[in-house]
């Protein structure tokens, strides 16, 4: 594996366009703002307990997985409803989690992160763009299934994201568990080695547009 191939971030997902399968979703515009109302409970991520799980690769189907931190985030009940949300992703968190290779695993993820200047803006730049986030503007249901929406920022570009998750509600705490979902990448302007940002790159270098998704999170009181 090389220290270039593609793995993710980011962060979170919302209002479909196209499906390429169940799992996938697609980007569009903004999608309002978060509503809290005056009776609004709000509570607060339990950072320790919540992570961004993700899956990039090649095109040749090469792939690397990983991890990335929450940094601070909250969501808004009303009436046992999840209502609103807003979190913080801690991009310097980003971790790989299937080399083993203490210099290969270090090396991509400084790759991911944008250690050198050389890199700095090949994916996530996390020295000018330390954090992204992501706001849950609401919560519906499909076909029986819950879905959430809300605003990705990454980088400073902002899309509407929607992806399907199990959100539970208690007295004690809020659980926000993602169904597996794809994002595009180039979206928010994460543009390395991509086929269809990038022309005439050799067929062992494309790295998928589509980053996997898998978001869990736990909020308390």
């Amino acid at each position: 594996m090389k220290k270039n191939v593609f793995a993710l971030v980011a962060l979170a997902a919302l209002s479909l366009t196209a499906c390429k399968k169940e799992n996938t979703t697609a980007e569009t515009d903004t999608v309002g703002t978060t509503t809290q109302t005056a009776d609004a409970v709000t509570y607060n991520a339990n950072v320790a307990e919540s992570k961004i799980d993700w899956v990039g690769g090649k095109v040749s189907g090469d792939q690397h997985t990983g991890t990335i931190a929450l940094k601070d985030g909250q969501i808004f009940v009303t009436n046992n409803a999840v209502t609103g949300g807003k979190f913080t992703i801690d991009m310097n968190s980003i971790v790989v989690t299937d080399i083993t290779d203490a210099k290969m695993k270090g090396d991509l993820e400084g790759h991911l992160k944008g250690a050198t200047a050389e890199n700095a803006d090949h994916f996530f730049n996390v020295s000018k763009f330390p954090t992204a986030s992501f706001e849950i503007t609401k919560v519906t249901e499909e076909n029986g299934k819950q879905m959430v929406e809300g605003n990705l920022t990454i980088k400073e570009a902002t899309h509407g994201i929607k992806f399907p998750a199990t959100v539970t509600v208690t007295d004690a705490d809020v659980t926000v568990a993602s169904d597996e979902f794809e994002i595009d990448r180039t979206k928010w302007a994460v543009n390395y080695s991509s086929g269809s940002v990038v022309k005439d790159l050799a067929g062992d270098k494309v790295i998928n547009d589509n980053i996997k998704l898998k978001i869990s999170v736990k909020a308390t009181k």
